[in-house]
C-alpha cells in the first residue's frame, strides 16, 4: 500500500507540473496576442480565444489522464487492461470521476485510481478557474468604459 501511495503521490505531482507549465505558456501566449491588439467586442477572434482556450486546457487534461493510463498499462500487478486503450479509458473514466464501474481495478493497486480521481478534481477545477479567467478578461475588455 505504501509503494501505491508514493506512486499516487509522483503521478500527481508530474500532473501538475504539466498543469503548471500549460498555464503558464497559454498565459504568456495570451499576453503576447492580445496586449497588442486587445479585445474590443464580442467578435469571431473572442470566440477563437475561448475555443482554443478550451481545447488546449482540456489536451492537457487529456495528456495528463493518459499519465495515469501509462500508469495503470505499465505497473506489473494490474492485469485487468489487456492494451493501453483500455487503460487510458478507465483513467479518462476516473480522472473525469464519472466512474461508469465496467472496468474496475482489483488488485491490491486499486488505492491509484482514488488518488487519480482527487487528481482530476484539482487539475479539472484548475482549468475551470483558467477558463473562467479568460472568460472574465474577454468581459472586462469589451465592458470597459
Amino acid at each position: 500500500m505504501i509503494l501505491n501511495i508514493l506512486i499516487g503521490l509522483v503521478v500527481i505531482g508530474i500532473t501538475i507540473i504539466i498543469q503548471a507549465y500549460g498555464t503558464k505558456f497559454w498565459m504568456h501566449h495570451l499576453k503576447n496576442k492580445y496586449v497588442s491588439k486587445p479585445i474590443v467586442n464580442f467578435d469571431k477572434r473572442t470566440v477563437r480565444l475561448l475555443v482554443y482556450t478550451a481545447l488546449f486546457l482540456l489536451s492537457l487534461n487529456f495528456f495528463e489522464a493518459i499519465i495515469w493510463g501509462f500508469t495503470y498499462y505499465l505497473l506489473p500487478g494490474i492485469t485487468e487492461f489487456e492494451d493501453l486503450e483500455k487503460a487510458i479509458y478507465f483513467s479518462l473514466v476516473t480522472f473525469t470521476t464519472l466512474g461508469y464501474g465496467e472496468i474496475t481495478i482489483s488488485s491490491t493497486n486499486r488505492i491509484l485510481s482514488g488518488f487519480e480521481a482527487m487528481n482530476g478534481v484539482l487539475l479539472l477545477g484548475w482549468t475551470t478557474a483558467m477558463m473562467f479567467s479568460v472568460l472574465q478578461y474577454v468581459m472586462k475588455s469589451i465592458l470597459k468604459d
